[in-house]
């Protein structure tokens, strides 16, 4: 099973009450420790939530989307995105986009895949499957500023249907 985090608490020690406040919640998945907690730490800056994988089977599993999965214990509820890593051991970001937008409870969360490599071929093909965005590592506050434009839930009305919270 791999390891995953929730970073609530370390976000409510920096004066951000997730409890009580309706914040996003992130899914960051990346085989990295390091890029994990760049994404972790950028993300909590921005006010979100966020929670932590360490591969794609991991990142099923907190969703309640891994193959034959009976026990629900230990999934996150009220995802409001995903990123990812494109090269992780075991299933590529690829591979948990396509089973992400293949599943009915899943499809309606936004994808942002990043990775180190510029390979257009690649971003195509993330895009062409359903990626709202594909980031280049290393990510900046202004990368985190840009994707809270894809969280549906936190739509400003005025901005017809997209958030843009960063601007």
């Amino acid at each position: 099973m791999a390891a995953a985090s929730s970073s609530s608490s370390s976000a409510a020690s920096m004066g951000l009450d997730f409890e009580h406040e309706k914040v996003p919640h992130v899914l960051a998945v990346d085989d990295s420790f390091v890029d994990r907690k760049i994404i972790e730490k950028l993300l909590i800056k921005s006010a979100c939530k966020v929670t932590t994988a360490e591969d794609g089977h991991g990142a099923l599993e907190l969703l309640g989307l891994a193959d034959g999965q009976q026990n629900f214990a230990n999934t996150v509820s009220n995802v409001n995105m995903i990123i990812t890593d494109y090269c992780m051991p075991g299933m590529t970001g690829y591979e948990l986009l396509k089973r992400v937008k293949e599943s009915p409870k899943g499809k309606e969360i936004p994808v942002v895949v990043v990775s180190s490599e510029n390979i257009p071929s690649r971003i195509e093909k993330c895009l062409e499957e359903g990626a709202e965005e594909f980031l280049l590592k290393p990510l900046r506050q202004a990368d985190v500023k840009k994707l809270k434009c894809h969280l549906s839930e936190f739509r400003n009305p005025n901005d017809e249907g997209r958030i843009c919270l960063g601007r």
